[in-house]
């Protein structure tokens, strides 16, 4: 299908999960062909049964993302966390939500497709202890807003899906709104460089620019580090 730069803020989750096993090719004119159902395409996935993630989530845990991702080495970036609201913008299936809410006093995973804030809902039951259920919070938001209140969250992370929000610029005002005063927001996206796994190369954003969004959007102490991760550079900045 021809490439789009999609208006929606998972879809980019849901890219990266039909993408993820395949090496970048920077193929500009498709999402390596796979127009399956068990590799739906992101029209053909909304017309599915909310019930089923089957197809979804499994190619993109098949890609060892607990080893290229390092969860523990993110998290660690955020620092003491112990009394602070995360939220977890394109949360998808949970991947660092579910490590955070025990941490964590409160976590909103945030997404804009139902199943997956059922299948979160779902699965922090099983894979959570008892007491670290009840600091997990789902919620479902639309392509331009994620549904979160002034001064909501102390931090706001933003995970391989940045790039695909339509209006960035707008974007990051109104997260700018939500966070916390002196809170933080963290954005982590593929580097625009060829890597073994991710989206096409030629959608994804350079650093600076990512950089200038913030300083732009009124953001303060806006850092990078483009070394701590194989494939992804990590961008932080407080209100």
């Amino acid at each position: 299908m021809g490439l789009r730069i999609f208006s929606s803020l998972l879809l980019g989750t849901f890219l990266l999960m039909q993408m993820a096993c395949q090496p970048d090719t920077g193929d500009t004119h498709n999402d390596n062909g796979q127009h399956t159902h068990e590799n739906p395409t992101h029209e053909e996935s909304n017309q599915q049964p909310p019930s089923t993630l089957l197809g979804i989530t499994e190619d993109y845990e098949n890609t060892n993302r607990v080893i290229w991702q390092k969860p523990e080495v993110v998290i660690n970036l955020l620092g003491d966390i112990t009394n602070q609201t995360i939220a977890d913008i394109g949360a998808g299936t949970g991947f660092f939500a579910l490590r955070l809410a025990p941490k964590a006093e409160k976590v909103i995973a945030i997404d804009i497709d139902e199943r997956f804030i059922n299948h979160i809902d779902s699965v922090k039951l099983l894979e959570l202890p008892e007491a670290s259920q009840d600091r997990l919070e789902t919620r479902l938001a639309t392509p331009n807003d994620p549904k979160l209140a002034s001064n909501e969250a102390d931090v706001i992370m933003i995970v391989n899906t940045f790039i695909y929000i339509h209006d960035k610029e707008a974007y990051l005002q109104t997260l700018y709104d939500a966070i916390s005063e002196g809170g933080r927001l963290l954005i982590i996206d593929f580097k625009k460089k060829r890597t073994p796994l991710g989206p096409p190369s030629a959608i994804r954003l350079p650093l600076f620019e990512v950089e200038n969004m913030l300083i732009e959007a009124g953001y303060k102490n806006v850092t990078t580090n483009d070394t701590v991760l194989d494939y992804q550079y990590v961008v932080t900045a407080t209100k």
